[in-house]
C-alpha cells in the first residue's frame, strides 16, 4: 500500500511504498544565504524523514539544484558536515531556475525506511 502524506492536490511531501520513502524537494527561506537555505533544507528534511521512519543515514540518493553552480562549494560546506560519515549516497547536483528567484538550493532525496 502506498502511503502518502502531505497531499495537497499537487503533491504529496512523503510517499513510502515498500521499504521506500521519496520526499518532495525542500527549500529554504527566500533571501538568506546559499549556507542558511542549504542547512534549512536539510532540517526539513531530517524532519520529515523522521515522520516517515527514516533518517539521514538511510538516504539512498539526492539531487540538488543550485540556482548558480558558484555557489557549489557553500553548499557543499553544509552538506558535508551534515551528511552522517559513512553514508553518503549517490548525488547529483546542478544548475537550474528554481521556484522563486529568492531561493538558491532546492534538495530532493530518496531514502529507505522500514516498510509500513
Amino acid at each position: 500500500m502506498i502511503d502518502r502524506k502531505h497531499t495537497t492536490a499537487r503533491m504529496s511531501g512523503i510517499v513510502r511504498y515498500n521499504g521506500t520513502v521519496w520526499l518532495a524537494g525542500q527549500v529554504g527561506n527566500p533571501g538568506e544565504s546559499v549556507a542558511d537555505q542549504t542547512r534549512e533544507c536539510l532540517k526539513r528534511i531530517e524532519a520529515l524523514l523522521a515522520e516517515a521512519g527514516s533518517s539521514p543515514s538511510q538516504i539512498l540518493q539526492a539531487v540538488i539544484w543550485l540556482k548558480d553552480m558558484k555557489d557549489f562549494e557553500e553548499m557543499n560546506s553544509v552538506w558535508d558536515a551534515w551528511v552522517p560519515s559513512g553514508h553518503a549516497p549517490a548525488r547529483a547536483c546542478g544548475e537550474a531556475a528554481l521556484a522563486s528567484p529568492d531561493l538558491t538550493v532546492e534538495i530532493i532525496v530518496t531514502a529507505a525506511c522500514d516498510p509500513a
